[in-house]
């Protein structure tokens, strides 16, 4: 589905991604780990045409990006952002935006097919029970399922979300992580998540893609990528890695300085 060879590229004249060569196959549950700074949000976007390229290319189904026009790569590509939306209108009014690449030059106002496609999103997303609140008066979990609920609207093929678990409690973590799961094996819609969670990306991804200073370092099934040596190469931090007893992936244990010099005694 995309296809990324020897891409180059950043903000300006600045360059943050180098050389990066990466798949992602249709069906695939693909996670983006790495330490700040690495280059996951700049990939992400690149892949959306908002990085500027200095060499290589990006491929979506065959295609090249640059060849596609903005509107096309939208009803191909859905992104959930960090950013939460400033908007002064209903959960509903906000998830039917996701129409918008889809209407034609002369139509500007949603169809009934456009308001059942939203509903059904938000019926997916357990957030039809409060589609007439404002955006600003919902929750942080519930801001996220609306996210994603716009994104869905959109009909992708491939879903991007940038950190979506950021600033939630486990309860609603592990409810978005849920989520996204059901409907890539139920849906076959294809996803790439950037998580800071490493466990989280254990737990519930196919396939990880693992980040350092703008390279990708390594990409593999967990149990291939999340072992101690190449998490303790990045991220610079003492840490421990077992085994989830009840699904056997990795987990991965911090090891606070105070612990350390106490073993090392």
């Amino acid at each position: 589905m995309i296809e990324i060879q020897h891409f180059t590229g950043g903000y300006r004249s600045k360059v943050v991604l180098n050389d990066i060569d990466l798949d992602v196959r249709r069906g695939e549950f693909v996670g983006i780990i790495g330490p700040n700074g690495s280059g996951k949000t700049t990939l992400v976007r690149a892949m959306v045409r908002t990085v500027r390229p200095f060499a290589g290319t990006i491929r979506f189904e065959g295609n090249d990006i640059k060849q596609m026009g903005f509107k096309e790569l939208a009803r191909k590509i859905a992104v959930v952002s960090q950013s939460p939306p400033v908007v002064a209108m209903t959960v509903k009014e906000y998830v039917l935006l996701g129409r918008v690449p889809h209407y034609g030059r002369l139509r500007f106002f949603e169809t009934e097919e456009d308001i059942r496609i939203a509903e059904h999103a938000m019926e997916l997303t357990d957030t039809l029970a409060f589609k007439d609140r404002y955006i600003s008066e919902t929750s942080g979990g519930e801001m996220q399922l609306a996210l994603i609920a716009r994104a869905l609207t959109q009909e992708p093929a491939l879903l991007i979300l940038d950190e979506p678990t950021a600033h939630l409690d486990i309860t609603h973590q592990v409810g978005v992580l849920d989520l996204m799961r059901r409907l890539n094996r139920e849906l076959g819609l294809t996803v790439l998540i950037v998580l800071h969670d490493l466990n989280l990306a254990s737990e519930y991804c196919d396939r990880i893609v693992l980040m350092d200073g703008g390279r990708i370092k390594k990409t593999g099934k967990p149990e291939e990528v999340l072992n101690y040596r190449d998490i303790e190469e990045v991220y610079r931090t003492v840490v421990v890695v077992e085994r989830n007893p009840l699904s056997l992936k990795p987990f991965v244990l911090i090891v606070p300085e105070e612990v350390k010099k106490q073993c090392e005694r």
